[in-house]
């Protein structure tokens, strides 16, 4: 007996920090092994898990069954031993101070191996400053899931309600299929820009706000290529969420179906100046060049 809690013991994982929380998290539930991580910002003013870190271990705990967690009065030390993927139909309500792309980016990596086929619904905030946003996801990760052989009509992802912060308010809905085996790929060659796609939105804020930022986009993207939509998508009501803003969500894809993207959004309700929605546009086009830039070594494009 005490060879075999010795063995249990030398099986689990052990780090220290709160850096890579969601990885450690999620590669821990995909290889079946235990993890303990220590000092978790042990020596700040405030320390232990932050609010969003706690939601999110609630979230891995709701989509596994048979899942142990353990975590110690300061929140310094978490001990994770996994359960089983279960999926099925679910909901959460993730935590404001961080978007739904902070949870929804780690569901795109254990959903296709859940016993049944996920379908979660997820609140908070869909676009922010800080992380991905559903939009971006959406137009670049399901993409990506289709090479690997994980697609049909079951895997989408919706937006029901757009959320800005502080408050957020919106709503998400993710479904993936079920495949235990992934289709190999050898994608190396990203090839040349052929077309780019976008969406402006804007929520509790005028309408014109997202055609300004479109036209100022078009402004700087209209020298490199023709090919060139970009959607506006202004909320009302229930559908606009707790706070204003807007933001712009660009995707720049190739002859070879790589999908480059950039975003921007505006500050806060309340925090840091004003943006005028022109300079967001044209800031945003101005990042999704660079990011052909880097991909590419230059500003490879498909006329």
């Amino acid at each position: 007996m005490a060879g075999g809690a010795a063995a249990g013991e030398a099986q689990c994982l052990s780090y220290a920090g709160c850096n890579f929380l969601r990885q450690r998290l999620v590669l821990s539930t995909l290889s079946g092994r235990p993890l303990k991580i220590r000092k978790i910002r042990a020596k700040e003013e405030d320390p232990g898990l932050r609010d969003f870190e706690a939601s999110f271990i609630r979230l891995i705990d709701k989509v596994t069954n048979g899942s142990r967690i353990e975590i110690n009065q300061t929140g310094t030390t978490l001990y994770y031993q996994p359960g089983l993927l279960h999926g099925g139909s679910l909901e959460h309500d993730c935590s404001p101070s961080r978007s739904i792309g902070y949870y929804l980016e780690s569901l795109l990596c254990l959903a296709p191996f859940m016993k049944h086929p996920l379908k979660i619904v997820l609140r908070g905030v869909t676009n922010d400053q800080v992380d991905p946003s559903v939009d971006v996801l959406k137009a670049t990760a399901l993409p990506l899931l289709k090479k690997f052989g994980i697609d049909g009509e079951s895997l989408e992802i919706k937006i029901n309600r757009r959320g800005m912060p502080p408050k957020g308010g919106g709503e998400i809905l993710f479904a993936c299929p079920v495949r235990k085996v992934l289709q190999p790929i050898q994608f190396t060659d990203p090839g040349k820009i052929k077309r780019i796609r976008g969406t402006a939105y804007s929520v509790r804020v005028s309408p014109q706000m997202a055609n300004r930022m479109v036209e100022s986009a078009r402004s700087i993207l209209n020298k490199f290529l023709p090919d060139i939509y970009i959607y506006t998508d202004h909320m009302k009501g229930i559908s606009s969420g707790k706070s204003p803003g807007f933001g712009m969500c660009l995707t720049a894809e190739t002859i070879n179906g790589t999908i480059l993207s950039a975003e921007l959004a505006s500050n806060p309700q309340g925090q840091g100046a004003a943006v005028l929605p022109e300079e967001l546009g044209q800031n945003c086009a101005k990042l999704l060049l660079e990011e052909v830039y880097r991909v590419s070594g230059q500003y490879v494009l498909c006329v």
